[in-house]
C-alpha cells in the first residue's frame, strides 16, 4: 500500500489516458465487427477462402477414414486398431478441440494425419457436406490424385 498520496495520483493521472485509449480501440473494433456479415454479434464467422470453411483449415497431407473412438488413447479407424498420439488434437464440428475421453463409443467420419510413429496426431470431425467432398483414403490415392491449390479440393485423374 502506497503512503505517499503524489506518487498514486501521478500513477493514476498516467494511467487514466492509456485506459481511456485502449477502451476505445476495443470499442472501435467491436464497433465495426458487429457490422461485419456475422449472424450473431461477437462471434466471428469463419473464413470462407480456407478449405472447407473452417478457421484452421484441414491439411492437404489428411487422409479421410471412420473413427470409432475407444477408451483413450484407443480407436478403430476404418475398422482397424489404431491409437492417438500423445497430444493428439482432435477438432469438432464447430473446430473447437475436444477430449477422447468425451467421444468414447462415438462414430464419425473424419480427416486425420499421422505421425511418424503410425500414431493419430491431428483429427477433424467432419460436418456432412464436408464429408461429401472427394477426399484421399489412401497414401497412394494422394500421391495419384491431383491437389488444387486454389480451390482446396482433390480431383481423381
Amino acid at each position: 500500500m502506497p503512503r505517499c498520496l503524489t506518487s498514486v495520483t501521478a500513477a493514476l493521472a498516467l494511467a487514466v489516458p492509456a485506459l481511456t485509449f485502449a477502451q476505445s480501440a476495443v470499442l472501435g473494433a467491436s464497433a465495426s465487427a458487429s457490422q461485419s456479415t456475422s449472424a450473431t454479434p461477437g462471434i466471428p464467422l469463419s473464413n470462407p477462402d480456407t478449405p472447407i470453411g473452417r478457421a484452421t483449415p484441414i491439411l492437404k497431407q489428411s487422409l479421410r477414414g471412420e473413427i470409432l473412438f475407444g477408451q483413450p488413447p484407443e480407436v478403430l479407424l476404418n475398422g482397424k486398431a489404431a491409437r492417438l498420439a500423445p497430444g493428439a488434437r482432435i477438432r469438432d464440428l464447430d473446430n473447437r478441440l475436444v477430449l477422447s475421453g468425451n467421444l468414447i463409443g462415438q462414430k464419425y467420419k473424419v480427416n486425420y494425419t499421422v505421425d511418424t510413429l503410425g500414431l493419430l496426431m491431428n483429427v477433424w470431425i467432419l460436418k456432412a457436406d464436408e464429408a461429401a467432398r472427394l477426399w484421399p483414403t489412401t497414401p497412394t490415392e494422394a500421391a495419384t490424385w491431383i491437389w488444387d491449390p486454389v480451390s482446396q479440393t482433390w480431383s481423381k485423374p
